[in-house]
């Protein structure tokens, strides 16, 4: 099982599956969802203890959100949703848990076969979207 230091780093998006039907369910208008499905962003995680940060980078948008793991938080989104979010970490996964103007999404960030695999999915009283990406670490080199 999978500890938050080993998910510590950098992660490019290397696939993504149902991100414009998860983005159409949580209202983003098409323009945004066009721009959305074009970027590549990188994700990167770093954690002090219980304490992590967020950065999600692409040439369009960069998104960030510091948290307490199990303490609740305003967090805006890529979107502009200003949503109350908890992040906790169990059974070797971080799993972040939004809720806004009454709906409702989690995140799920697990490694999977030594890569990132994020799964989004929003909550309905009777069906949800859901997204999933999967990214791999980046070496120095991909950095540089």
């Amino acid at each position: 099982m999978a500890t938050l230091k080993q998910m510590e780093g950098r992660w490019r998006l290397v696939d993504s599956q149902g991100f414009d039907e998860y983005m159409k369910e949580l209202g983003v208008g098409l323009a945004l969802r066009k721009m959305g499905a074009m970027a590549k962003p990188d994700c990167v995680i770093s954690c002090d203890g219980n304490k992590i940060d967020i950065k999600t980078e692409s040439t369009l948008k960069t998104t960030q959100f510091s948290c307490t793991l199990g303490e609740k938080f305003e967090e805006t989104t890529a979107d502009g949703r200003k949503t109350q979010t908890v992040c906790n970490f169990t059974d070797g996964a971080l799993v972040q848990h939004q809720e806004w103007d009454g709906k409702e999404s989690t995140i799920t960030r697990k490694l999977k076969d030594g890569k990132l695999v994020v799964v989004s999915v929003k909550v309905l009283m009777s069906y949800g979207a859901s997204c999933t990406h999967s990214s791999h670490k980046c070496s120095i080199r991909e950095i540089s």
